[in-house]
C-alpha cells in the first residue's frame, strides 16, 4: 500500500477507507436463496388467504364480499418489501475470539459469541430449506439466552462455519 504526505491528493486515503482495520469486523451477509424461500412462502400463503377471504366468498356471496379479498394482498405487498429489509439486516462476523451476528430493522441486535464458551454447533435443513439448497447453523452455549442461529446458508458454508467453530471452540475451551 502506497504512503503520502499529508499534502498528497492522490488515492492513498481512499484505499485506506475501503480496506477493513484490524479491530473492524468483516461481515458477511446472507445469500439470496433466503430471501426467494421466504417471498415464495409468502406468496403461498398470503395467496391462499386472498383466496380463501375474498375470492371464494366474492363467488359465493356476491360482489360486495369479494372486497375482503385486499387486505391480504395489501399484506403481501407490504411483507414483501419487509422481508427484504430483514433479510439485508442479517450478518456475521467471524473474528479471533468469537462470533458476531447482528439483525434487525429497527431493533438492532447483535449477539457475540464466544468460541471458548460454545457447547454445540449443528447444522439443521428442513425440506422447504432443503428444496432451496440452504441450511441453518445453530449454536448452543451453557446460557440459554446466548443460543444463536444463522439461517440460509448454503449447505457447504455452514458445513464449513460449523467445522471451523467446532475447532476454535475446542481449543479455546482448553484453556478454561
Amino acid at each position: 500500500m502506497e504512503t503520502g504526505s499529508p499534502d498528497d491528493t492522490g488515492t492513498a486515503g481512499t484505499t485506506e477507507a475501503t480496506e477493513p482495520s484490524p479491530d473492524q469486523p468483516v461481515w458477511t451477509g446472507l445469500p439470496p436463496g433466503l430471501l426467494r424461500m421466504r417471498r415464495l412462502l409468502l406468496v403461498v400463503w398470503l395467496g391462499l388467504l386472498t383466496l380463501a377471504a375474498g375470492v371464494l366468498p366474492g363467488l359465493f356471496l356476491g360482489p360486495f364480499w369479494a372486497a375482503f379479498a385486499v387486505l391480504p394482498s395489501a399484506l403481501l405487498a407490504w411483507g414483501w418489501v419487509m422481508l427484504e429489509r430483514n433479510w439485508r439486516s442479517w450478518r456475521y462476523a467471524e473474528r479471533a475470539d468469537d462470533l458476531l451476528i447482528s439483525r434487525g430493522v429497527l431493533w438492532r441486535e447483535e449477539t457475540v459469541v464466544p468460541y471458548g464458551r460454545m457447547q454445540l454447533v449443528e447444522v439443521t435443513s428442513g425440506p422447504v430449506e432443503r428444496h432451496f439448497g440452504l441450511a441453518s447453523v445453530q449454536l448452543h452455549t451453557a446460557a440459554a439466552a446466548t443460543d444463536a442461529t444463522i439461517p440460509g446458508l448454503a449447505p457447504a458454508e455452514a458445513e464449513r462455519l460449523r467445522d471451523r467453530l467446532t475447532e476454535l471452540g475446542e481449543a479455546r475451551s482448553a484453556g478454561l
